[in-house]
């Protein structure tokens, strides 16, 4: 990894409150703020021998912090949604569905295998890397060797396509 240089590690040092500032108000806790912000300088150092090339390297930092606190809002979004997932099917106290909410489950998860056939494989990738999986939109774009945001509309498009089949069989 290159060492950055004394300007850009004064120009962190003094807007790091800033910073940790801006972090907070996206996630809402300071202390993720602080962490956040410390993985951001850690890539934006990373990037290049004290952000050589940026040219405007105040302007980036702060977008590699607003994309961190992003990406740790989405990661504690997806173990939130895993940790309610398996309070459900580990409550003792929660009653069995009824036979007809099985079979209306069923035929929910038979229109969305259905509509996931019909998408091009990209689209069905992505959508399952980021839905049953929990990958990030940078995660998917890496496994399926695209752009972030190439990565972003295949899985919208995805989404779109199944919320449609779902919501045609409905109406």
């Amino acid at each position: 990894m290159s060492q950055p240089n004394d300007e850009a590690l004064s120009l962190y040092l003094s807007h790091r409150g800033a910073l940790v500032t801006y972090a907070s108000g996206i996630l809402g806790d300071r202390a993720q703020a602080e962490d956040v912000v410390q993985e951001a300088w850690l890539r934006f150092a990373g990037r290049a021998p004290g952000g050589e090339g940026v040219r405007q390297p105040l302007a980036y930092l702060y977008r590699v912090v607003r994309n961190t606190a992003v990406d740790c809002l989405r990661r504690l979004s997806a173990e939130e949604r895993r940790n309610e997932a398996g309070e459900i099917l580990s409550d003792p106290d929660r009653q069995a569905p009824s036979p007809e909410e099985i079979a209306l489950g069923r035929d929910h998860l038979r229109l969305v295998a259905a509509a996931l056939s019909e998408l091009p494989e990209r689209n069905r990738r992505a959508f399952e890397l980021q839905r049953f999986e929990g990958l990030s939109f940078q995660q998917i774009a890496q496994h399926l060797e695209v752009s972030p945001a190439t990565a972003h509309r295949l899985a919208r498009d995805a989404m779109v396509h199944v919320m449609g089949r779902l919501q045609g069989a409905q109406g």
